[in-house]
């Protein structure tokens, strides 16, 4: 694992007994901070064997392909996040996918993110980071109107305007009718 992941992974740990939980449905930056140990590069943490392994198709539970996916992306390794979780064996899994498009959406690959975006909400539409990290790719098109459709649905899901998704995407809307860029959740 290169020096600079790991100061990521420390900075994530550190902000997250910190400041406490993000909540993202259900997720917290805690979650995250176990899941890519001082692993090498091409390497990710098994939590079943506790170390490092390669990952491999069929080699590692979805759990972990996830959490290894999602800890990469987040550290900006998307091409990394996008081989790790492809292996998983559950092809409906909604926060695979999720991850997936938000890699593919953050590598520059926006309809391909996009794409996989809207499978996970067919799976669940109850899911509101999905809808949220969709409301931005919307907006990464220049779509408020559809962001706006995934603002909504947030509020009606939360219960209120008082969830992280629902702040997340409301800012990321403001900012772009201000100054017509999105301004995205940073980790």
């Amino acid at each position: 694992m290169s020096r600079h992941f790991r100061a990521f992974i420390l900075a994530a740990t550190l902000g997250a007994a910190l400041s406490g939980p993000a909540g993202a449905a259900g997720e917290t930056e805690s979650d995250t901070s176990n899941t890519v140990k001082t692993c090498k590069d091409g390497e990710v943490w098994d939590k079943r064997e506790n170390k490092c392994v390669v990952p491999k198709e069929g080699a590692l539970d979805d759990d972990s392909l996830y959490e290894a996916g999602r800890d990469l992306a987040y550290a900006g390794r998307y091409g990394e996040a996008i081989s790790v979780l492809s292996m998983a064996s559950d092809r409906n899994d909604k926060r695979i996918l999720n991850f997936l498009g938000y890699a593919h959406r953050k590598d520059g690959r926006l309809e391909v993110g996009i794409g996989y975006y809207r499978q996970a909400i067919d799976i669940d539409p109850t899911y509101t980071l999905v809808r949220e990290y969709y409301g931005e790719a919307l907006l990464t098109k220049g779509d408020v109107a559809g962001a706006r459709t995934q603002l909504a649905a947030i509020e009606l899901l939360c219960g209120s305007q008082a969830c992280e998704e629902y702040e997340q995407l409301a800012a990321g809307i403001a900012a772009f009718k201000t100054s017509g860029k999105t301004r995205m959740r940073t980790y």
